[in-house]
């Protein structure tokens, strides 16, 4: 019997290869991360836990031992080893890392007790040009002080008296009807763009989610997902429309969607990915969040209760569902609620002040 095939869906900074003693072996290697090597096959639990720590745990302390005591080269790197850190979720840990490693690019040398909400207020007010970066960056510099202080090295937090800077964007953009006819149109069934396309608008979860979803997932006329922002587990049955999407096109992957050279895309390159391909439809400007808004703002119209939009988007509380359905045609709910309203009279001088128009034409 032949050696088993190995699967080619590797994520991002994993590659196979066979040593000199003719073993298959997978490698985790990364410039700055410590280099490992797996004997799981990919697309198994035990691949996935090792891949997650790796990317958890791997990453080397770069001049750990040069850093200046008391500067923000030295703080920032408690902080990492911290259990404050271990307590933020891997996904957001990759997100405050790439932050907190842009500032510490240009200031890791200088002194965390003396930077003053002055020298933090001109810091941000430099960033005014792209007002979310700064204002997340003001939370960052809030947590390090915080900690700081927990520490010893300060007594006051001084990102915490400064204002953030106020964004007027409305975020991703919802894609309406129209948007989703010119997407579907020049994109057929059959295609993958068109596949990730309806498997964002009809499980209604993020990107995250989406570019990992595979055949493996499909159980009872239902997706499973585990939500990698929230851990939260949960089963999305599958649309009709989205199960003619999946049944006109071959996968050979553990992924319904993977990379050209077969490889499961990252988070960050599957966004990028989706963008231009709606691009290549002629929508600029709008992701695959936006189809999660779309699908709540469809559910909102169709006239689901936040329960019930909440069982399919995962979202805790019913704000959070208010945040993404506020964008639901006025018009069509307007039509709808005048609807139920023109089935009601006013009756005066009898028992009741209200009939429905059904109760009078039986009278």
């Amino acid at each position: 019997m032949g050696r088993p095939r190995m699967n080619k869906v590797l994520p991002k900074y994993t590659s196979a290869f066979t040593d000199a003693h003719g073993i298959r072996r997978i490698r985790f290697r990364r410039t700055g991360w410590e280099t490992r090597y797996i004997h799981a096959e990919p697309g198994t639990p035990e691949f996935t836990a090792a891949y997650r720590e790796w990317e958890a745990e791997g990453r080397k302390e770069i001049a750990k031992d040069l850093a200046k005591p008391g500067s923000f080269d030295d703080l920032i790197e408690r902080f990492y080893r911290s259990k404050h850190w271990q307590d933020i979720k891997e996904t957001t840990q990759y997100t405050y890392r790439g932050e907190i490693e842009r500032f510490r690019a240009k200031y890791g040398g200088r002194s965390a007790s003396k930077m003053t909400a002055k020298h933090v207020g001109n810091l941000i007010a430099q960033m005014s040009g792209t007002p979310s970066a700064a204002n997340n960056l003001r939370k960052r510099l809030g947590q390090l002080f915080k900690f700081s202080i927990q520490l010893g090295w300060r007594a006051d937090n001084p990102a915490s008296v400064v204002s953030g800077i106020r964004v007027k964007s409305q975020g991703y953009p919802t894609w309406q009807e129209e948007h989703i006819a010119q997407f579907e149109a020049h994109w057929p069934r059959g295609t993958k763009q068109r596949l990730a396309f309806d498997l964002a608008l009809y499980t209604a979860q993020r990107r995250s989610d989406v570019r990992i979803m595979g055949p493996q997932h499909v159980r009872d006329g239902a997706i499973a997902v585990k939500q990698l922002k929230t851990g939260r587990p949960m089963m999305i049955p599958i649309h009709p429309e989205l199960a003619a999407s999946i049944a006109s096109m071959p996968v050979a992957h553990l992924a319904f969607i993977t990379t050209e050279a077969g490889a499961l895309f990252s988070t960050k390159s599957f966004g990028m990915w989706f963008a231009k391909q709606a691009k290549a439809a002629g929508l600029v400007g709008y992701s695959m969040h936006g189809l999660r808004k779309a699908a709540s703002r469809r559910m909102a119209e169709t006239g689901l209760t936040n329960q019930e939009i909440k069982a399919i988007t995962g979202h805790v509380t019913d704000s959070e569902v208010a945040r993404y359905t506020r964008e639901a045609e006025q018009a069509l709910i307007a039509r709808r609620a005048m609807a139920k309203m023109s089935q009601v009279v006013w009756l005066r001088g009898g028992d009741s002040d209200l009939a429905t128009v059904s109760q009078v034409s039986e009278n």
